[in-house]
């Protein structure tokens, strides 16, 4: 290589930068030393600097840097380029400093990364002073820099500063607009964000793939279908819906306004997917409540090829924690080590959420603590975790512990709603209330519906029926469905089908359609004894037509979810099952189990209501478990309605018999049986 000349050096180490190649860099430069005479001419220095610096050798950039006796601001500027391109913010601007101190000017480049350093610092001290020197240095009407100053006082909170230095920029190019829009945004603001386009256009400028991008943030923060879709009809008149980064954002604009559909038809349109792609539908089946298909399609980018990034890993694991799927979620896990992206805090958080959902809190726990950085959302992901399994001790210690000096985490709305409903699990009737009584005075959060209910749940728990419905009728919000079911269902447990027939009335009211609330007022009467008001209330339901959705318990054994329902013999191993079901039986009456029938649905002679409640799916999915999973392993079962007061004591009594754990999720909380005790401790 001895021919090559200074020019030919040159491209090889731009090469070594286009290809990301720290070998061939490094060789590229043995071969100027070895081929060329100290000193090494300036252009090539500047060359290995700006190659050091962005291959991430910082290092290797100033020391080639100090060695060069004629450096300049284009020497400095590839340094605190390479700088802020790696994210060392704080070195790029001490860089800028040593370049001032050789009295060496900057120039339209070196600001707007200096501005940039700063932005992402939240450092508005040091930005308006790179401000100033732009200023006086004649640089302030230059396109770029005047951007970037903008886009600087946008990422410090200086709104009025930034609105100031727009009104006064003489030239405003496609990214001052995308820097505006995009800003817009991320401050909260939406319908900035959309004037701005709106203004953008009408002055006759062209969108690019970030304005369009920027344009559907906006619409999907603000809820606007129907702009967005204006948007999505105009990317497609201007030909840009080949554009993957623009489908991208349309598929993800369509899943935050529920339209699955139409983000389904995008994500198909696209000929090559991306990562990004991938990571979108994936997101939103996820915010869809569509678990199972955010699985499916994160195993079919798995076949393309995807690797696992931070983003896909943490959708896919709230895919799991919505549908309990713990196996699924323990082998996401396992790609997330081998993709080394298990430490990122958004998926140690969703980690936390994802075992604490699936009823694993040791696992919830172990994640937690390994976690070497913990924000907001892991604290509320453990302490949701305690509150859902019945360890409400264990939810408040975690709350004291998160808002002690030593970790200082501020709590927010949803903590206070972990918070609460551990109170209402636990019984601690009075630290509920001075919790709940501290959220406006202390943290200065202003209690919501979620936490009303939390505090009549709280009350209803510990039997305070009455109160809880005079702090209903005190409340300065109008009471939701979630407030008015927190007080039937202790008006169920408590015996106050009265009062729980206004809770019911009022629930009726506000959701005509739920088959819920009525099975549960005619199941109050019915255990009451009043058949004929029990049989009206289920008359009424059918003179409407509303229908009881039908109860089904799953269980997973060897990667196969396995369904039941009430009275099912459909399954192949079914003898297997009722020989199961009679054995238990008989072991229960022997430990003298008397069936509660108080809530069948019907008015039947005492042994068909026996046998009614004795065939309900959670029992069968239990048998099936029984006989299908190995010993010493817990038992996991998923319902998709409430579990009865008879399944409940049964389940109880068998933790104890057959000396296994089980674990049921229903479709309020986590049911954990073992040594015939359950962790809801008998309310639920």
């Amino acid at each position: 290589m001895s021919f090559l000349n200074p020019n030919a050096l040159a491209s090889l180490v731009e090469s070594a930068v286009s290809t990301h190649s720290s070998i061939l860099g490094r060789s590229a430069h043995a071969q100027i030393i070895k081929t060329l005479e100290a000193p090494i001419p300036s252009f090539l220095s500047n060359h290995l600097v700006n190659m050091y610096s962005k291959l991430d050798l910082p290092n290797s950039a100033q020391l080639v840097l100090l060695l060069n006796p004629n450096r300049s601001v284009v020497t400095w500027t590839s340094l605190i380029a390479g700088s802020v391109q790696n994210g060392y913010f704080t070195a790029a601007l001490v860089h800028f400093s040593n370049m001032r101190r050789e009295c060496i000017q900057p120039n339209d480049f070196t600001f707007p990364c200096a501005l940039k350093a700063s932005g992402s610092l939240r450092s508005p001290v040091t930005g308006k002073q790179l401000h100033a020197l732009a200023v006086k240095a004649g640089q302030i009407q230059d396109v770029f820099v005047g951007c970037s100053v903008f886009d600087m006082y946008c990422k410090t909170g200086l709104r009025q500063d930034a609105s100031k230095m727009f009104a006064e920029m003489p030239e405003r190019n496609i990214a001052t607009w995308n820097a505006y829009i995009s800003n817009s945004v991320l401050d909260g603001q939406p319908q900035n964000a959309i004037s701005a386009f709106i203004e953008f256009r009408r002055l006759g400028g062209e969108p690019n793939s970030i304005t369009f991008c920027a344009f559907l943030n906006a619409c999907s923060d603000a809820s606007y279908l129907q702009l967005g879709r204006q948007l999505h009809g105009f990317v497609i008149r201007s030909g840009n819906e080949s554009d993957v980064s623009v489908a991208n954002g349309i598929i993800d604009f369509y899943g935050k306004c529920r339209e699955i559909n139409s983000s389904e038809l995008v994500f198909d349109g696209i000929g090559n997917p991306n990562d990004v792609s991938w990571c979108s539908m994936v997101s939103a089946y996820e915010q869809n409540d569509e678990g199972e298909k955010a699985c499916v399609v994160f195993l079919r980018a798995r076949k393309e090829g995807l690797e696992p990034t931070d983003f896909i890993v943490s959708s896919v694991l709230s895919a799991c924690a919505g549908l309990a799927g713990l196996e699924l979620g323990r082998s996401v896990h396992a790609l997330a080590v081998k993709a080394c992206v298990e430490k990122n805090v958004f998926v140690a958080s969703a980690l936390v959420d994802m075992y604490g959902k699936c009823g694993s809190i040791e696992d919830c726990e172990r994640a937690f603590h390994e976690m070497p950085d913990r924000n907001l959302i892991t604290w509320n992901a453990l302490i949701g975790a305690y509150a859902h399994q019945g360890h409400a001790d264990m939810a408040l210690a975690m709350f004291d512990e998160m808002t002690c000096v030593s970790h200082e985490v501020v709590p927010n709305y949803v903590t206070m709603v972990c918070v609460l409903s551990a109170c209402s699990r636990a019984g601690a009737v009075k630290v509920g209330l001075e919790i709940f009584e501290s959220m406006r005075e202390v943290y200065g959060i202003e209690p919501g519906a979620e936490h009303y209910a939390c505090v009549v749940d709280l009350l209803g728990r510990a039997g305070m029926v009455e109160q809880a419905y005079e702090f209903i009728r005190k409340m300065p919000i109008r009471p939701t469905i979630s407030v008015w079911g927190a007080l039937l269902g202790a008006c169920r447990v408590y015996g106050k089908p009265e009062l729980g027939k206004v809770a019911a009335d009022n629930l009726f009211e506000l959701d005509p359609k739920d088959s819920g609330n009525h099975v549960l007022l005619s199941n109050m009467f019915a255990a009451a004894g009043r058949w004929e008001e029990a049989n009206l209330v289920r008359k009424e339901m059918k003179d409407v037509g509303i229908k009881k959705g039908a109860g089904c318990s799953w269980i997973s054994v060897k990667n196969e979810v396995h369904g039941f329902q009430a009275k099912d013999t459909s399954h192949e191993r079914n003898s297997e099952i009722q020989a199961m079901l009679a054995k238990l039986r008989r072991d229960m009456k022997a430990a003298g189990y008397v069936p509660d029938t108080n809530f069948a649905l019907f008015d039947l002679e005492e042994e068909e209501r026996e046998t009614e409640v004795w065939h309900h799916s959670e029992k069968i999915a239990l048998a099936f478990g029984l006989i299908a999973i190995p010993p010493g392993v817990p038992i996991r079962i998923t319902k998709n309605l409430r579990v009865c007061v008879d399944c409940h004591s049964a389940i109880k009594l068998i933790s104890g018999i057959v000396g296994r754990e089980i674990i049921v999720r229903d479709n309020n909380r986590f049911h954990h049986f073992r040594d015939n005790q359950c962790s809801c401790r008998d309310y639920w």
